[in-house]
């Protein structure tokens, strides 16, 4: 293994890395919003809301992420719809995510005992505020691990929208390997600082659910 080769590499592939980043955090953004007010709909009494919301997590949760990337960049051109590579990773990111998110926080509403929404409206409120006040704030510490892991999964996702040349670690690492000619360095200097960027955003999210826990029970 030639150290010059990763001394060289390395500025490149960090400045790749914060285009992961980027990716990755504006992506799960619009994911919780996306899975959250899905999983409004699937919990809605409007059958036309379910029905819509039911059909979108079943599709982006039972195709694979490549086909959506492919799907959303190659296909809706046809259709006159063109996006330039990097909104169309954030978008496939994002519909992905937010399937799977929306499941969270379904299961998460749902766990929470129907007679504190019973005895909330007995009380006066109505079911937004019983939703707001009650129901949500239990839901959350309930769906924190979950959406922990969502985030860190989708880090390693961004590595998928490579093959629409978003300049992301991992498509930065094929460049510079059809450079050097040394594919066995760059790609464990690549491995290494997804470990890297995966660790540091676990052990935080971590400390934040242990945060957010305490401050939820203590409310």
């Amino acid at each position: 293994m030639d150290i010059s080769i990763i001394i060289d590499s390395l500025p490149t592939l960090l400045n790749a890395t914060l285009m992961t980043i980027l990716l990755a955090i504006v992506s799960i953004l619009i994911a919780l919003v996306l899975g959250f007010f899905t999983a409004l709909a699937r919990l809605s009494k409007i059958k036309l809301l379910k029905a819509i919301a039911s059909i979108y997590v079943s599709i982006f949760r039972g195709t694979p992420l490549l086909v959506q990337i492919f799907v959303i960049y190659y296909g809706l051109p046809q259709i006159n719809i063109e996006l330039d590579p990097i909104p169309s990773g954030i978008l496939a990111l994002s519909l992905n995510a937010g399937a799977y998110l929306c499941e969270s926080f379904r299961s998460a509403i749902m766990s929470v005992d129907k007679g504190q929404m019973e005895a909330s409206v007995s009380l006066g409120m109505t079911y937004g505020q019983a939703l707001r006040r009650i129901i949500l704030p239990q839901s959350i510490r309930i769906a924190i691990p979950t959406l922990s892991n969502t985030f860190i999964v989708l880090i390693k996702d961004t590595s998928l929208v490579s093959v629409i040349t978003v300049t992301e670690l991992l498509q930065m690492s094929s460049l510079l390997i059809a450079k050097t000619f040394e594919p066995l360095t760059i790609y464990l200097l690549a491995a290494a600082l997804y470990w890297i960027l995966i660790t540091f955003f676990t052990i935080l999210l971590d400390k934040m659910e242990k945060k957010t826990s305490k401050h939820l029970v203590q409310s």
